[in-house]
């Protein structure tokens, strides 16, 4: 369902870039976005697909190593264009009167180009990061069961994950930092907006824009919130194999995409009124 969702964002601003030549920097975002999450999701399931039907496929080098660098740059180019769309947000559609964030709120849409290279680069480093560490364990295993010691083999790949995991949470807490900032920004922002318009019993546009902006970012922040808790989880069960525990983490973790990408369609307007064309 996640690759659907996000197939679906992908067609929906695709077609309208074709049509109009060119696409405001928020579908900029959500369609790099949109793109990670759907070759992420690939990824995923096709390694998921080889280590189920084909697991001995996986110890052919380099296969398991460009999986693992593959799925690196889609995960993090996911969650930093995630957290590019919160800055996005708070920078946009805040209210605040100093210089340096005017100076960003007039420069946003020529800062969002760099923060793409930005994340396309720290994404392609941790890939190549990601590879190395593969790699390593496999040079091992190649070595320990040439020689009869598949035990040893079996701890070394062991002692491989935690750097890998070390990585991961790396990424997740620069990301998570960026998101709880744009979520104090932007809530701090409609606090002082909804004392201004106290008097006013109408609801103005910029107010519905904080609104709109808020939902977004808080559910990213508390489906973030589990999803770091899930990869906790998995460290600590990743040694035990065929654990149920591992199995609904693994699940989670390939919901959390599509439930996300689903809530960001709702929160616009354009791919909503295209989901709603659509849907019976």
């Amino acid at each position: 369902a996640g690759m659907w969702i996000n197939a679906f964002i992908l067609c929906v601003l695709g077609i309208g870039w074709v049509k109009k030549k060119t696409l405001n920097s928020n579908e900029k975002i959500l369609l790099l976005l949109g793109c990670s999450r759907f070759c992420s999701l690939c990824f995923s399931w096709a390694y998921s697909f080889l280590s189920f039907i084909y697991p001995n496929y996986l110890y052919v080098h380099p296969v398991l190593q460009l999986a693992v660098f593959f799925q690196a740059f889609f995960n993090y180019s996911n969650l930093w264009f995630s957290a590019c769309l919160c800055v996005f947000y708070c920078i946009k559609i805040a209210n605040f009167s100093n210089r340096f964030f005017i100076y960003l709120k007039v420069k946003i849409d020529r800062i969002v180009p760099w923060l793409f290279l930005g994340s396309g680069i720290l994404a392609l480093a941790i890939g190549i990061i990601a590879y190395d560490i593969a790699d390593k364990p496999h040079c091992n295993n190649r070595n320990s069961t040439g020689q009869g010691n598949f035990g040893s083999a079996n701890i070394k790949m062991d002692e491989h994950f935690f750097p890998s995991f070390f990585l991961t949470g790396f990424g997740y807490a620069v990301s998570f930092m960026a998101v709880i900032f744009a979520a104090l920004f932007l809530l701090f922002s409609l606090w002082r907006h909804q004392r201004k318009m106290q008097t006013n019993s109408m609801k103005d546009l910029s107010m519905e824009a904080h609104i709109r902006a808020m939902k977004s970012i808080l559910s990213f922040l508390v489906m973030y919130s589990i999803n770091f808790v899930c990869l906790v989880l998995k460290m600590v069960y990743v040694t035990k194999k065929r654990s149920y525990m591992t199995f609904l983490i693994v699940v989670f973790e390939y919901s959390f995409p599509g439930l996300h990408s689903l809530i960001l369609i709702f929160s616009n307007p354009k791919l909503e009124k295209a989901l709603l064309k659509i849907s019976p």
